[in-house]
């Protein structure tokens, strides 16, 4: 079999993992090794933090809700529950961008959800959770 030189496909290589690597911090940008070592976890943090935004999207969505929907009477599990009766399939996203730029709209959403609930739920406003004080400690 005969001899293979792999100089320019190698370099190739290596160049193409150095140019990915520009902006990074010192040996980490310059030498292939660390360039690469660097380059591997930075892609996996990447595809991880992927997933994890969508988890914090919906986390905040869902405060933005919550927060209208007591500001309507209703409880986040209320408004969600009679949304669910009513047949209402508004997602999450949605309901957040219409509790913050269009408050008569939510309202509106949110008497329909509350017409489904039994008599008496979501009639009272629903006082917000006050976080602990930053001062006091809860320990003995």
């Amino acid at each position: 079999m005969s001899r293979v030189k792999r100089g320019p496909t190698a370099r190739r290589r290596r160049n193409k993992v150095l140019k990915e690597a520009k902006g990074f911090y010192g040996a980490r940008s310059k030498t292939y090794k660390k360039a690469n070592e660097t380059l591997m976890r930075a892609w996996a943090f990447a595809y991880r933090d992927r997933r994890v935004k969508k988890r914090m999207m919906r986390r905040l969505w869902i405060v933005r809700i919550n927060a209208a929907a007591r500001q309507e009477g209703l409880s986040y599990s209320q408004f969600m529950h009679g949304l669910s009766k009513a047949g209402i399939g508004l997602d999450r996203k949605v309901l957040a961008d219409m509790a913050v730029n269009d408050p008569q709209g939510f309202g509106k959403v949110a008497d329909m959800a509350r017409e489904q609930l039994p008599k008496g739920a979501g009639t009272a406003p629903v006082p917000a959770v006050e976080p602990p004080s930053a001062t006091g400690s809860t320990h003995a």
